[in-house]
């Protein structure tokens, strides 16, 4: 799409936003209109508007506009998925009611109630979602019947570039069309042919064809240590002729890693990623963390107190175990949990240490000599891991993620040389997680490694939920427990 159509639409979304802002204040104050009976056209021209009010009005337009700029609502979306410009449409919906609640509370005005705020963020999120939903279908619907399009050159004929190629023509709906390739001779070329794909240019004849033909956007996919600089030239060429210049960012080859590209004070940063970094998933999974910690060390408190006197009660020793654990991205944190073992169980670990009952790096056995009186029935019932919620309420860890690993499971971790396995200490440890819900110590190391590297894959805060629930029941069988 051209750069003046372009404008256009996001001119003509910005003026259909603001109106839905003056169209949903009136529909959420249907429920006042109602109360107070129907008002006659000629009591509505004689209201009067102060100038206040005028003011503070243009002032949340101007905060409703700025938010969903913000967010990026009047960007392209060609390359965007529908779920994800949906739910940024909800992301500034909801950040721009927040905004007006928030002012209305602190100026006292009269909309500043549950039903208003309720009404008006329902109508402009119900509509606004409807809106794009409807441009982004009629928009893919004129780009399949080839309008609305754009040339795109690809620079590279390895097979990279061709299964970019592939997947561009796979989503005719997207508006690009591939014009073909720029690249030198060499003998990888026989399968560009294979797949009816053409040459178009080589590298030194580029900027010719560039001056001489119709091209939107053109994608680098030379290998960049060896062609580093015709790529700079490219760059170049494409920023003097106004070319949108693109860069496939899997330069590595990578299997799992996410990419985002992102600027710091002018330089350009891509970004590659396994976990989920940041963003509002991130930010309510803490706030869950620090809720529910907060609750339940409040709630547990009498309980609490009364697993620490049985345990000063029937044992010689600290109430509280304190074993330096690895969490996230590797730093080390105090964990903390009820003692089971008598005093200086970890200096009596080499004893033992043959009679170690799991695979891997790990230690465990079911009847541990080192088990203090009432040892075991906390470990079975899992009450030794409770004081654990004040790791999770400072932030050392969270309700849900990876068992964080003792110093020396590390060490002997490192000496396996699995660098795989590493990745689990991308996110913050947990409480509980997959592992626990299958089976615990019954779990083989390996497969309990996979289990954390599956959560870590398909994290999102509804996975978290169903661990939490499915735990209840595997803490009361006691399952795997030791």
């Amino acid at each position: 799409m051209g750069t003046i159509r372009r404008q256009m639409i996001s001119n003509a979304l910005k003026i259909f936003d603001l109106l839905l802002v003056i169209i949903s204040f009136v529909v959420a104050n249907f429920p006042l209109l109602i109360k107070f009976g129907a008002v006659s056209f000629a009591q509505f021209f004689s209201m009067r508007i102060k100038l206040q009010d005028l003011l503070i009005f243009i002032a949340l337009l101007w905060a409703w506009n700025s938010i969903f700029t913000m967010v990026g609502l009047y960007d392209s979306k060609r390359l965007s998925s529908l779920r994800d410009e949906l739910i940024d449409v909800i992301k500034a919906t909801s950040l721009g009611t927040l905004v007006i609640t928030v002012v209305a509370f602190m100026l006292k005005l009269s909309i500043a109630k549950p039903s208003f705020i309720a009404i008006f963020w329902l109508f402009t999120t119900s509509v606004a979602l409807g809106s794009r939903a409807a441009l982004r279908t009629w928009l893919r619907r004129i780009r399949r019947q080839g309008r609305n399009s754009r040339n795109v050159l690809i620079v590279g004929t390895n097979r990279r570039a061709i299964e970019f190629a592939k997947a561009v023509q796979a989503q005719p709906e997207l508006g690009y069309r591939i014009i073909g390739f720029c690249d030198e001779e060499w003998a990888g070329q026989e399968e560009l042919s294979a797949h009816g794909l053409s040459l178009l240019c080589d590298l030194t004849t580029l900027q010719g064809y560039l001056r001489r033909n119709v091209v939107d956007e053109v994608i680098l996919a030379l290998p960049i240590r060896s062609y580093h600089v015709h790529a700079s030239r490219i760059a170049v060429l494409c920023e003097q002729q106004g070319i949108i210049f693109r860069l496939l960012s899997n330069l590595f080859n990578l299997k799992d890693a996410r990419h985002g590209a992102e600027e710091l004070d002018g330089a350009a940063l891509i970004t590659h990623y396994s976990t989920v970094m940041e963003g509002w998933p991130l930010i309510a999974k803490r706030v869950l963390d620090f809720t529910v910690a907060l609750v339940l060390l409040i709630v547990l408190a009498p309980f609490l107190a009364i697993i620490a006197i049985l345990i000063k009660l029937t044992s010689p020793g600290p109430v509280l175990f304190v074993q330096k654990r690895v969490g996230l991205n590797k730093r080390t944190f105090n964990i903390y949990k009820f003692r089971t073992m008598v005093v200086d169980a970890e200096g009596k670990l080499q004893e033992i240490e043959h009679l170690n009952e799991v695979s891997g790096p790990v230690f465990k056995i079911k009847n541990d000599p080192r088990m203090a009186p009432i040892g075991k029935f906390l470990r079975k019932t899992s009450i030794d891991e409770l004081p654990q919620l004040f790791n999770v309420f400072k932030g050392d860890m969270s309700l849900v993620g990876p068992r964080p690993l003792q110093l020396r499971d590390y060490e002997l971790f490192t000496q396996a040389g699995e660098d795989w396995q590493r990745r689990r200490f991308s996110i913050r440890p947990g409480i509980t997680c997959l592992w626990q819900v299958a089976g615990r110590n019954s779990v083989p190391f390996e497969q309990w490694m996979e289990l954390d590297l599956q959560y870590i894959r398909k994290w999102s805060l509804w996975l978290d939920l169903k661990i939490l629930v499915k735990t209840i029941p595997a803490v009361l069988r006691g399952s795997g427990a030791a």
